[in-house]
């Protein structure tokens, strides 16, 4: 695991993830685009339109019903497989780049979000990139994440909001 890190570099805030993953770029390209796949580790079903990964593709999201009652819809913005995937994500834009590394692939996650927003979802992506890489974090471990994060990220960016409960 890594800290996330705040971006500022862009045209929204934006917080980035790191991962070695062990699997090479072309397995870990399937964990993002297959909807089976993405299921064992993203926060939300995906349903691309088509059934493609293609720019311009309309993308649908929809969270389980008892961790938060919301649909988001969003856009594919990149395909480069297997080196880079970028969609919207309700008010983000997340972009996902792979790279050979050994036998296995760094990941870098770019998520620009609303300011108030860089504290809960580098929290939650940890969660999501640890379940990605094989791990399965403790329930609880996703709130000691989050008060580093608002802590790290307040000075800059303003108070931080927590998820929804």
């Amino acid at each position: 695991m890594t800290d996330a890190r705040l971006v500022t570099d862009r045209g929204r805030p934006a917080v980035r993830l790191e991962r070695h993953l062990p699997d090479p770029p072309a397995v870990v390209w399937k964990a993002l685009t297959e909807r089976e796949q993405l299921g064992a580790w993203f926060p939300s079903e995906v349903i691309v339109s088509g059934g493609r990964w293609e720019v311009g593709a309309a993308i649908t999201f929809t969270f389980p019903p008892d961790v938060i009652d919301r649909t988001f819809t969003g856009e594919v913005l990149e395909v480069d497989e297997p080196r880079v995937l970028a969609f919207t994500w309700g008010e983000d834009t997340l972009r996902f780049e792979l790279s050979p590394e050994g036998e296995g692939t760094r990941l870098v996650l770019i998520d620009e979000l609303p300011p108030d927003a860089a504290a809960r979802n580098a929290a939650g992506w940890e969660r999501c990139l640890d379940r990605l890489a094989g791990l399965e974090p403790a329930a609880d471990a996703w709130q000691p994440r989050f008060e580093h994060y608002a802590a790290a990220f307040e000075s800059m960016l303003g108070p931080q909001e927590r998820r929804p409960s």
